[in-house]
Parts: structure tokens; sequence; C-alpha cells
């Protein structure tokens, strides 16, 4: 058992839940992880922080692309277990969730919009930056560039180099929790893992992953399968 009568208990009394996730959250799903043995990042011959970022959309937009392509878009994964528990609870008004994944698999699974923050921002919104005009996704597996003007196409997530979304909003709502859950997430990505700087003395803190992640002493670890945890969570 992973969800001890204590654990429960926390989140039973909890009125204010932040769930703070990462890509171990959709491996389930069937989406690669990033940083793992078996990630979408192991042997590479540029560094993903380049290969990701705002520069390379520039310098090498073409290979920027075809990884994305091959490796980040899974249109057709669905929700699992964990994405359909944590939307159940902000359906009850007790939890939000500030996700680094660009999947939307958050959405797909129901979780209350006004209760979810997109960090990282999503795949499945595209633009060209030259004008704003977003694009489908349709249009941009068949090309980087719009029809017509030739214009770049991007997705609306935060290359390395930019900021993300709504990061004084995250700051609110880690300030306000009452129990915070880490989930699925290597805690190595900034300004993401320097949330919890925010959270209060008195919160309490939780961390479900494979492995130890860096963390403060105070949080609580729980090393093992999140969808093992997820199934035993009552909400």
């Amino acid at each position: 058992m992973l969800v001890t009568k204590e654990i429960q208990e926390k989140f039973n009394q909890a009125k204010n839940i932040i769930f703070m996730t990462g890509a171990g959250v959709s491996t389930l799903s069937g989406i690669p992880d990033y940083r793992s043995k078996n990630g979408v990042y192991q042997g590479l011959d540029l560094s993903p922080e380049y290969l990701l970022s705002d520069q390379a959309f520039e310098e090498i937009p073409e290979i920027q692309y075809q990884f994305m392509q091959e490796n980040l878009y899974f249109p057709a994964a669905q929700p699992n277990i964990i994405h359909k528990k944590m939307a159940g609870l902000t359906k009850q008004g007790r939890a939000k969730i500030i996700t680094q994944n660009i999947d939307d698999l958050d959405v797909k699974a129901g979780a209350d919009n006004n209760r979810l923050i997109r960090f990282h921002g999503t795949l499945y919104r595209l633009y060209a930056p030259v004008d704003g005009k977003e694009v489908s996704l349709e249009t941009y597996q068949q090309s980087l560039y719009r029809p017509g003007d030739h214009a770049k196409i991007r997705p609306a997530i935060t290359f390395y180099g930019e900021q993300p979304y709504q990061v004084g909003e995250a700051i609110d709502w880690v300030s306000q929790a009452d129990l915070i859950v880490v989930v699925g997430t290597s805690f190595k990505v900034y300004p993401f893992a320097g949330l919890l700087a925010y959270a209060s003395p008195a919160v309490q803190l939780l961390a479900v992953n494979l492995t130890a992640i860096p963390v403060p002493s105070r949080v609580q670890q729980i090393v093992g399968d999140a969808g093992q945890f997820f199934e035993e969570l009552q909400i």
C-alpha cells in the first residue's frame, strides 16, 4: 500500500490541494517522459535545452519541428487514473493543478479549467508568431510553414529561454495551499521547481515519484508508482 491511512486522512482533511505534476503522470497514457533512461532526451545529438529553445526555433526550425512531431505529439493518448482523480478533485472544488505537461490530458480528463495552470503551455494551440493567428493541428502536422505566406508555425509551449505561463498565479496558488502533492517529475526544471519556495511553512507536502527527487527534507516522499498511488487514493 502506498496510500496509508495517514496519507488518506491528509487528503480527506485538505480543502486547498495543489498538484504539481510532470511527465511521469502521462507515461501511463503511453507518452514517454523526458529525462528517464527511456525518455525522449536520451541519445540526442543536440542538447534538449537547445533543441527545444526559442533560439533553435530561429536557427534550426526544421530540425526542431521534426523532433517535436516524432517525440512530443500523441493526440490519440487518453487520460489515465492520475489525471482522472486529480480532475475529480478540481470538480469538487478542493484541488488545483499546476502542470509542466504540454499534452492537455488534464483537459481531456475534465479538470476545471479555472483550476488548471498549464505552466509550460500546450502543444495543441498552434499559431504563427508573425501575426499571432492560430493554425489547426492538421495544418501543422503537414508542414512547419503556413500555407499561402510560408510563415513559421509554433505550438504555444514554453521553449527553453522563455517565461512560463501564469507564474504569478501559480505562486499565489502554492502560497495558499494546505496540501501540496508533487507527482511524476524529476523536479529539476526551474522556475517550476522553485514554486515550492512560496509554500506556507505550515503546509503539508507530499511527493509521489518512481525515484526520490531533490525536494526539501520536510517533504514526505512516497517512492513508487503514481498510478498505483492514485488507484488506492479515495476521493
